[in-house]
């Protein structure tokens, strides 16, 4: 994401950057492509991909400009190298936190203290390593999250902190030994390729983990670290294009390759472009970061191809169009090089920056396509201020102009100069207090859900544990390979886990006609609990919860002596259920000991509901204290009070919950218990 200037050097270096406007051109088509992506990733599956042409570009600019300014001076200055990435970088970066600080404590007080680290990770560009700790990837949805796009800012800082360190060891052996160099960074980069494809698991993976369910991460204590987003996210397996970028630089450097053989063969390196740019065009469109997960509701499914060569193809790609419009023989610098690329080019660090804080504030949900006219009305707000950012911001402080009026180097400004001084100077006291208070409105503020799904599940584990605390229970075992646990909230870790108190059940010490009636589900059921639990229900659900998890506690709950006369149960929203594990659960409530068992139907966007759902109907042909509440059905009336940004399976507002607890009430008879549905 970073624009490089060349310094002016001089005309006899064979190593010098010269102005390349193809460059440009190419981090248009990038951050354009990632732009699309962030949108809505049906647009164009692979557009993420631009995050990697432009690891390559910076891979390959840096290196031959720390090259030139060895070749220049015979050393490469550190101080002056790391103030100049500095000057270039962070003005504009602590602008947007500053900006987003302040919306937050304004207008988005719940996601305070859940934003609180991932501020910290952009001040201190470690964003990639503190969303891998957390469990923040990019594959993570529902919660606000306008800072997630700072994990490739990090990458690349983090580059910039070590590589000219590295560049001055390799350059003290001289500069003839570059292209073994070269041929040792690529094989670097083959490794990581291979590293990659070696540590990648494919299938279906939960996106939450715990005890007997933790395929797919890396348990570190009592911390789960998802494999694939580590090596998504991480600076070590994401240098590949990096190195690829460095290893370029070292035995292609412009100048000097119009003073060799090559220099007649722009035509050449015209095809080459082409070929490159197709392959980008191709990646771009065919591959993916991950899809919804086939057998797991919550689940995700990372490509294959990505992980086993795909990030590697998009860097030997973004070489070959490297070598085209950085060849002045070549056509392909002044195609990519025109003027409306060249625009987008040099204001795409603060496109990229400020493009995805702007999504998140029209959606709301990180994992929540935009539609069309949302796309259009977020460049409209994106441009505007990228370019105030460019011209305001960015170039005064590359030019040094900040620096000077520090120094004193200005003029006797006139009166009106002076006024709008006093204007601007106003502006900003205001600004600074405002930000300092938002700063610490965020400092103090406590870590709070922000997803529809997560906030109705933390409030009805809360009021499960309020039940299961006032009411006298018997302590069972269930297997915790069938009982996922559900996500927790912790101040400033938002992936840590936790177990929730399901394997309990309510006392046996009344007769069964008094028991009351007992509610057990996943975590469609686990928003109503307090709905349900003001109706006298019993309720024990959990998020990620498996039909075979459900057969297991009901069970326990049978031998245990603690069902009565009626239980409602909703199994099959998370994934398969067979005619078997449906059969197990009826194995435990025999007509004569259980009257009325209600099974809810089940709504998701997943191809396994209709089966699920077809043999939940057959269940009263073969029990006959089965009856079947259409809750996929029903569900239709409330679709708009349904979770948006993940087809409509949860319960999203409280007329919602409200109404599923209604409909539950009614089938067994207890209309007395319904309420009227909140506006």
């Amino acid at each position: 994401m970073t624009d490089w200037s060349p310094p002016h050097t001089p005309s006899g270096q064979i190593s010098r950057v010269p102005h390349l406007p193809g460059l440009d051109g190419l981090r248009a088509l990038a951050v354009v492509a990632v732009m699309i992506y962030h949108a809505n990733s049906a647009w164009l599956h692979g557009g993420f991909l631009g995050v990697e042409v432009f690891f390559v570009i910076s891979g390959y600019l840096i290196t031959l400009l720390l090259i030139a300014e060895h070749e220049r001076s015979g050393q490469i200055d550190l101080k002056q190298f790391w103030l100049r990435r500095f000057r270039r970088l962070l003005p504009a970066v602590f602008v947007m936190l500053a900006l987003m600080t302040v919306y937050l404590a304004l207008f988005k007080p719940e996601a305070r203290g859940r934003t609180r680290g991932d501020i910290l990770g952009g001040v201190g560009y470690v964003s990639n390593w503190y969303q891998i700790w957390v469990g923040a990837g990019y594959t993570a949805s529902e919660a606000f999250a306008p800072l997630r796009h700072l994990w490739s800012l990090a990458v690349e800082e983090q580059f910039y902190l070590a590589w000219p360190l590295v560049m001055a060891a390799i350059l003290r052996r001289g500069r003839a030994q570059l292209p073994r160099v070269a041929l040792w960074l690529l094989g670097v980069s083959v490794a990581i390729t291979m590293l990659i494809a070696i540590f990648y698991v494919p299938g279906d993976i939960n996106s939450t983990c715990g005890p007997g369910d933790s395929r797919g991460y890396w348990v570190i204590g009592e911390r789960c670290i998802s494999i694939n987003d580590t090596l998504y996210l991480s600076t070590i397996t994401r240098a590949g294009g990096l190195m690829l970028g460095a290893a370029f630089a070292m035995v292609w450097r412009p100048v000097a390759i119009m003073r060799g053989p090559l220099r007649d063969k722009g035509p050449m390196l015209d095809a080459v472009a082409i070929v490159g740019v197709a392959a980008l065009g191709f990646l771009a469109w065919q591959v993916h970061l991950a899809d919804p997960a086939l057998a797991i509701l919550t689940g995700s499914r990372f490509d294959p191809w990505l992980f086993r060569g795909g990030l590697f193809a998009a860097g030997l790609a973004t070489v070959l169009v490297i070598a085209a419009v950085t060849h002045r023989g070549a056509m392909a610098g002044a195609v990519l090089g025109n003027p409306l690329f060249s625009w987008i080019g040099t204001r795409s660090y603060g496109m990229y920056l400020y493009h995805w804080p702007i999504y998140q504030i029209i959606r709301q949900e990180a994992g929540k396509p935009l539609l069309p006219w949302q796309f259009v009305l977020a460049m409209l707000v994106t441009l505007p201020i990228t370019e105030a950012s460019y011209r305001f911001i960015e170039m005064p402080v590359r030019r040094g102009a900040v620096g000077a009026w520090l120094r004193g180097e200005r003029h006797r400004p006139s009166q009106a100069v002076l006024m709008r001084r006093r204007q601007f100077a106003g502006i900003g006291v205001v600004g600074v207090v405002l930000l300092g208070w938002a700063g610490v409105s965020i400092a103090m503020a406590p870590n709070r859900c922000v997803g529809v799904v997560e906030c109705a599940s933390a409030e009805g584990e809360a009021k499960i544990a309020e039940q299961l605390a006032a009411t006298p229970v018997s302590p069972i075992t269930v297997d915790p390979g069938l009982v996922t646990p559900a996500t927790a909230a912790a101040d400033s870790v938002p992936g840590a886990t936790t177990t929730v108190a399901t394997t309990v059940a309510p006392t046996t010490t009344v007769p069964v006609a008094e028991r009351p009636p007992i509610a057990i589900g996943e975590s469609v059921m686990l928003g109503a609990t307090s709905e349900l639990q003001a109706g006298g229900f019993f309720v024990n659900a959990d998020v990620s919860r498996t039909g075979e998890g459900i057969a297991n506690i009901i069970g326990q709950y049978r031998a245990s002596g603690t069902i009565g006369k009626i239980i409602v149960i909703q199994a099959g929203t998370n994934g398969p259920v067979s005619a078997a594990t449906y059969d197990q659960i009826m194995s435990h409530l025999p007509a004569d000991e259980v009257s009325q068992v209600v099974f809810l139907t089940v709504k998701a966007p997943k191809g396994w509901i209709d089966g699920n759902n077809a043999l939940i109907w057959a269940l009263p042909g073969k029990y006959p204290n089965v009856s079947v509440l259409d809750w996929a059905g029903l569900a239709n009336q409330i679709s708009g009070e349904l979770s948006g940004s993940d087809g409509g399976v949860h319960l999203r507002t409280d007329k919602a919950k409200q109404f599923y607890a209604n409909i539950i009430f009614d089938v067994i008879g207890r209309r007395d218990l319904q309420k009227p549905l909140p506006e």
